[in-house]
């Protein structure tokens, strides 16, 4: 599976931003879908998760700005991102999971000003 994330940029804290991911196959037959995040200096970690029966996980810290959402006719992974903060900032990567195979993509970055 091949992913590509985009929608990152520069964005005013309290302010929104929405992260897609294509990915290059049915997303329907990948158990898990998510979003991780890399902060300058520190280690991966996930932001969210949605799994292939609409299962989600949400880092505690992003619990009720982020949404994660996916659409299954258009093999599209989304990440909405409200009330951002910024702690946010980081490198935002899309992630699939499929038993015996995880795949990454390119990482899209997302700064927080003050």
């Amino acid at each position: 599976v091949q992913l590509q994330a985009s929608g990152g940029g520069l964005v005013q804290a309290g302010g929104s931003l929405r992260l897609s991911c294509a990915a290059s196959e049915s997303i329907s037959s990948i158990h898990i879908m998510g979003w991780y995040r890399q902060a300058p200096g520190k280690q991966r970690e996930p932001v969210a998760t949605i799994s292939n029966i609409d299962s989600t996980y949400y880092k505690d810290s992003v619990e009720g700005r982020f949404t994660i959402s996916r659409d299954i006719a258009k093999n599209m992974l989304y990440l909405q991102m409200n009330n951002v903060e910024r702690e946010d900032t980081a490198v935002y990567y899309c992630y699939a999971w499929k038993p015996a195979n995880s795949y990454w993509g390119q990482g899209t970055q997302v700064t927080v000003s003050s």
